[in-house]
């Protein structure tokens, strides 16, 4: 009941229970702590001073405590008070430092039971125990007693064998805190090893965790490997698809190139033939003004109704030749008209294979590319512009120069299509009964289709 009251007593003032443990004596090492200047009694009422030194194989630490465990004791939790160890002013000395701590006379033990100082560190093992000692007053049995010379031999002889056992003892204690030593080195490079098994273990965990994100991380890169070579198979095949079309569009362009160098060789013929008729119409012109002269002298030579028969049928003989040079002049305007929808035809083809072409960035020396007329012109040069009724104009200019057909003069780009227009109309005439225009440089043309239309 005592030692309860005390334990609870201790622990209200200390505001903390001591860290104790279920370890046994046998695992315990007395000799790190040596308890000194214990006494064999302490009289009751008064504070008690405990003096120990801690040996250099131990250190100290901030848990560590000084308890009173009475004799018998099995584990550091049947304690019967205790006290807070203070912490020397070098925890981590090489020499034996002499601490001291006094426990106050309420908390100490009442009856006369035996007792002993034990310092138990943080961890609950017992590292030093004291010499048993009890709580009451010295009585006259415990004075010293002197008894006869034969009783003081044997007391010597006894304290003789008693110096040699503790000798031995002391052997004996010197070689177990050798072992002691030993066995706490080892101990110490057990813990060592086992921190390296840790840390190993720790390592291995951290390995294993690696080991899974790397496998993982080369389960995705497979399947991405997967995903790039079918992308790559569909590129494969999209290649010689295109590869393919390229090959049949080559073909078409060179088939179209050959078509191209065949209308050009019909249009050079057509050029030709053109400039023939050119001739024949020139040829004709000519005859037609001879005619005329000769008419002129036949209307002074003949008499006004030969005359008028001689014109009447002269004009009909121009009528027939005008219907024929009109009907020659239409077929030519028709066969323009013809080449110009197949150049067109032919360049939207070409324009359409270029694309294709320059979409491989191929070009060879036979398809070089030929450049584009301008818009409404003729690939190799239009030989039929006409103004009216001519017909022998040359190739098509650039479109943004203005020429006018007749003289030749060229205007800038920014002239106004009113006075361009005035200009060509300033060398046409134009018949006042059918609209139908003539060159000026045709004057006689002119008035014989005047003349017509007074016979009409």
């Amino acid at each position: 009941m005592g030692a309860e009251l005390s334990k609870t007593s201790t622990m209200d003032e200390t505001s903390d229970e001591p860290p104790t443990s279920a370890v046994l004596l046998d695992n315990c090492h007395f000799s790190q702590v040596v308890f000194n200047n214990v006494e064999k009694f302490y009289v009751p009422g008064g504070d008690v001073t405990c003096y120990y030194t801690l040996t250099q194989n131990i250190i100290p630490r901030g848990k560590d405590w000084v308890g009173i465990f009475r004799v018998g004791w099995k584990t550091t939790r049947e304690y019967y008070t205790f006290m807070w160890a203070p912490l020397p002013s070098d925890v981590h000395s090489d020499t034996a430092v002499r601490q001291q701590i006094q426990f106050k006379a309420y908390y100490l033990p009442k009856d006369d039971e035996y007792y002993q100082f034990c310092y138990v560190d943080q961890d609950g093992v017992v590292r030093g125990a004291s010499v048993p000692f009890q709580f009451r007053a010295e009585t006259e049995d415990d004075i010293l007693v002197v008894t006869t010379q034969g009783e003081v031999e044997e007391i010597e002889l006894q304290n003789k064998n008693l110096h040699k056992e503790n000798e031995e003892l002391k052997a004996s204690c010197a070689s177990l805190q050798k072992q002691n030593i030993d066995l706490q080195e080892e101990v110490n490079k057990t813990q060592e090893l086992q921190n390296s098994l840790e840390s190993l273990r720790s390592n291995t965990e951290k390995l294993e965790l690696e080991l899974s994100s790397l496998k993982k991380e080369n389960k995705h890169l497979k399947e991405r490997d997967d995903c790039r070579e079918a992308e790559l198979h569909q590129l494969k095949e999209q290649i010689q698809n295109v590869t393919s079309d390229k090959e049949r569009l080559e073909t078409r362009l060179k088939t179209a190139l050959d078509h191209m160098d065949q209308l050009q060789s019909q249009v050079l013929n057509y050029e030709k033939e053109v400039e023939n008729l050119s001739h024949v119409d020139h040829d004709k012109t000519e005859q037609l003004e001879s005619l005329k002269e000769e008419n002129r002298q036949l209307r002074m030579t003949r008499t006004p109704q030969q005359q008028n028969r001689g014109l009447m049928k002269e004009l009909e003989e121009q009528k027939c030749l005008f219907q024929i040079l009109q009907a020659k002049k239409n077929e030519a305007d028709e066969e323009n008209r013809k080449l110009r929808e197949e150049n067109d035809r032919l360049l939207r083809h070409l324009s359409q294979a270029r694309e294709v072409s320059s979409s491989f960035s191929v070009v060879s020396p036979a398809q070089a590319p030929i450049p584009a007329p301008e818009v409404g012109g003729l690939l190799f040069g239009n030989p039929y512009c006409a103004a009216g009724a001519n017909l022998g104009a040359g190739a098509a200019d650039l479109a943004s120069i203005r020429r006018c057909p007749m003289c030749d003069e060229v205007f800038p780009e920014d002239i106004e299509t009113s006075q361009y227009e005035a200009h060509v109309q300033s060398h046409l005439l134009e018949c006042p009964l059918c609209s139908e225009t003539f060159e000026k440089s045709n004057k006689q043309v002119f008035d014989d289709h005047i003349f017509c239309h007074g016979l009409e």
